[in-house]
């Protein structure tokens, strides 16, 4: 029983340290995906929030429905109520909406205005420009990097160490990911080089429209390390739904390693930054031993 214990405590660690349950969609999922950012926890909040005014209200007219049904039936009231108005019910039924929509509207604009500013000045900006049907990212900082982001065939994963369909699931897998730090303020430059496309990444809570010669701009901030994953959210021509997005997010000495190899050559530092990340998750496993 013990070894067993340990086996899942090690287990639970490093798929603790990978994240790569967390960064995707489950089979028969009811709500959101596991948040990633206080944005997306915020998201969550409101929405658990909005419940408790959405519930009661439905139940409410379900019975005031089912009410009216059985008690003024044709059968029970053969002549019908001439009553036109009463005073007490419409004042309590234009009050109480309007106090409702109050208790929701403030969150909901609060809510609205902070995914759209920051806390802090980003740390670092990535343009992203869809395309029928990749993403292309550019980092713009002393030394721009840009490199394009397809998602990963099947014939490609053995060549890309890629084989584990739990880290890197059919359809959402890419050939190269957006490589950001832990705990960083990332300001994300969206726009589209042909027709619109949309910028989503769930655990992350951000979504945003990719609009040919517009740039809009969203941010997030990864609160763990992990593979996140999104796709594009706006039907854009017959690949509409193999242009997945991949945000891998790692510490910030893995970040500047990879940072240095990409910009001579991507593909090795990748393949680097994914070996490093498997020896990281082994020495957790066999901390927990």
């Amino acid at each position: 029983m013990k070894k067993f214990l340990a086996g899942l405590g090690a287990v639970s660690l490093v798929l603790a340290a990978s994240g790569a349950i967390a960064g995707q969609p489950t089979p028969w999922q009811l709500s959101f995906q596991q948040p990633a950012s206080d944005m997306m926890e915020s998201i969550i909040w409101f929405e658990r929030y909005t419940l408790w005014f959405i519930v009661p209200i439905t139940l409410l007219v379900l019975a005031l429905l089912a009410w009216c049904i059985v008690k003024y039936r044709a059968s029970a009231n053969p002549q019908p109520s001439r009553t036109s108005h009463n005073t007490l019910i419409e004042v309590i039924w234009t009050v109480g909406p309007v106090i409702i929509l109050l208790f929701i509207a403030v969150p909901s604009f609060q809510l609205l205005t902070a995914q759209y500013n920051p806390p802090e000045e980003p740390t670092m900006t990535i343009k992203a420009t869809g395309y029928q049907w990749n993403w292309e990212y550019e980092y713009q900082d002393e030394e721009p990097l840009t490199f394009s982001s397809f998602m990963l065939q099947e014939g490609e994963r053995e060549a890309a160490g890629k084989q584990d369909m739990g880290e890197f699931p059919r359809l959402l897998a890419v050939d190269n990911e957006v490589v950001v730090p832990v705990n960083t303020t990332v300001r994300v430059l969206v726009t589209a080089a042909d027709v619109l496309h949309a910028f989503a990444v769930p655990s992350f809570g951000i979504k945003v429209d990719a609009v040919p010669g517009r740039l809009n701009e969203i941010w997030f901030n990864a609160t763990r390390e992990g593979i996140f994953y999104g796709q594009c959210s706006e039907l854009c021509g017959k690949d509409h739904a193999f242009m997945p997005i991949g945000v891998r997010v790692v510490s910030q000495e893995q970040y500047d390693t990879w940072r240095a190899g990409a910009q001579a050559n991507l593909g090795d530092a990748n393949r680097a930054l994914m070996a490093s990340i498997r020896d990281q998750d082994m020495n957790v496993a066999d901390a927990g031993n």
